[in-house]
């Protein structure tokens, strides 16, 4: 007995001491993982501890997560098949305008220097903007015989190709800012390649670009389906300002056309042309569509985030500003809704009687204007070639050629102030959802030094 007893406790000890050195091996990666762990622990969920309520430690606040947008259902029609412009669509408001091609020297002005958007007096500016038969400044000023031209000058060719086109999608590319996006074949009808006219203005370094990367215009002058125009003699050193151009003057640009669909040139067309206008304008029975901003609502936070991002220089952000708020506009206050020019339409339903002179019961047909943002995402406009839709195009480009190409700084303005001095003359704009851009267009990055062009669509 004695025997089995030692025996025992000879293996018990043995055991222990098997056990104590496994411990000592292992306990430091215990205790290390056990760290690990309460760190991680911490690092997510945070502690507050307290010595005698003199210190405190707790996990600073999360920043704000980056809003994901994606795109929304748009509910198009199936084909462009019998598709016909509604009866009586085109009854907006009715009045002529005509526009300043050609401007003199004045006889108090030694010193003259001919400008693409002309010498605009204020007393010129302040009377454009009543909605009457008119003669106005819009671009395409030229100065007196002998003096140079003023730029944005185009090809005899060209213009006689411009002239037939009844339908437009334009873009453009200046300063070999973007890569060559071209529309969606499979998403366009047979009938819309053949009656829509798709447009793509370059200037000469752009197109030297291009044509290194092996995308050089046929002998019809297209890229895919885009026609190629080439422009010369730019008129501004800021090509973001020179953009606004084909982006604003459509009108000007396309005399016979009847519709016009701008596309920023960073993004992809992915939708018929024909449909665009029937689901934008049609439908809704607008005469202008640009969708509200994915981000922001008010002008105010614009101007903030353009001189947070360093868009543009701040002392012509902040003199453009002045002037607007010397012309009444002002940041809206709940409190004061009588105030001219209110900038934030998010509000603009408790304005409707006042500024647009109709009461509310009958505001079925203008319900869009109730609820919509003053900031747009102007990288896509449908637009009709009515009156009021070229007056405010013409308005709204002279406020970027007298002030900064940031045209999202100088919609609202152009829109309320357009609306203040037109009572009982309604302008029809549709300020659509972005998503609705974001289904119909895909966006891509500005061109970058390290990047490839994409392959052909």
């Amino acid at each position: 007995m004695a025997f089995y007893r030692l025996g025992g406790e000879w293996s018990r000890s043995r055991r222990w001491r098997r056990f104590a050195r496994v411990w000592m091996q292992r306990c430091p990666l215990w205790i290390f993982s056990l760290c690990l762990l309460s760190l991680i622990y911490f690092s997510f969920f945070g502690i507050k501890v307290q010595f005698h309520g003199e210190l405190e430690f707790s996990r600073p606040p999360r920043a704000k997560s980056r809003k994901h947008h994606v795109p929304c259902e748009v509910r198009f029609l199936e084909s462009v098949d019998d598709l016909v412009e509604p009866e009586n669509y085109m009854k907006f408001v009715q009045f002529s305008l005509t526009y300043i091609t050609k401007e003199e020297i004045p006889d108090e002005n030694n010193i003259f220097k001919p400008q693409f958007g002309g010498h605009q007096t204020l007393k010129q500016r302040e009377n454009s903007y009543y909605a009457r038969n008119q003669t106005l400044h819009c671009g395409f000023v030229k100065g007196p015989e002998g003096f140079p031209s003023t730029g944005f000058d185009l090809h005899e060719k060209d213009k006689e190709y411009m002239a037939t086109c009844k339908v437009v999608v334009s873009s453009c590319i200046f300063g070999s800012s973007d890569f060559l996006r071209r529309p969606t074949k499979s998403k366009i009808h047979t009938y819309s390649k053949k009656n829509v006219c798709l447009v793509m203005f370059l200037d000469e370094l752009t197109l030297a670009k291009l044509s290194s990367e092996g995308q050089i215009p046929d002998d019809n002058g297209y890229i895919g389906l885009w026609r190629i125009i080439v422009v010369k003699n730019l008129p501004y050193a800021d090509m973001r300002k020179t953009g606004k151009i084909p982006k604003f003057l459509s009108h000007r640009l396309f005399q016979s056309a009847r519709y016009s669909i701008w596309i920023d040139s960073k993004m992809r067309l992915q939708a018929d042309p024909l449909l665009i206008l029937e689901y934008f304008l049609w439908r809704k029975r607008s005469e202008y569509a640009i969708s509200n901003h994915y981000d922001r609502h008010c002008v105010w936070e614009e101007v903030l985030q353009n001189k947070r991002l360093n868009k543009y220089n701040h002392s012509a952000i902040d003199e453009q500003f002045r002037f607007y708020q010397s012309d009444g506009l002002m940041k809206f206050n709940e409190s004061d809704p009588s105030s001219p020019l209110p900038s934030c339409l998010c509000h603009f339903h408790v304005l409707v009687e006042q500024i647009l002179s109709f009461p509310l019961s009958s505001c079925d047909r203008f319900c869009h204007y109730c609820v919509f943002a003053d900031v747009p995402e102007g990288s896509f406009i449908v637009r009709a070639h009515t009156p009021m839709s070229n007056l405010f195009s013409c308005l709204w480009f002279n406020e970027v050629n007298q002030f900064t190409s940031r045209d999202q700084l100088s919609f609202a303005y152009t829109f309320l102030k357009l609306r203040r001095m037109n009572p009982g003359k309604s302008f029809f704009l549709n300020m659509f959802k972005d998503c609705e851009r974001r289904a119909i267009a895909k966006l891509f990055h500005h061109r970058t030094e390290d990047s490839h062009p994409p392959p052909a669509s």
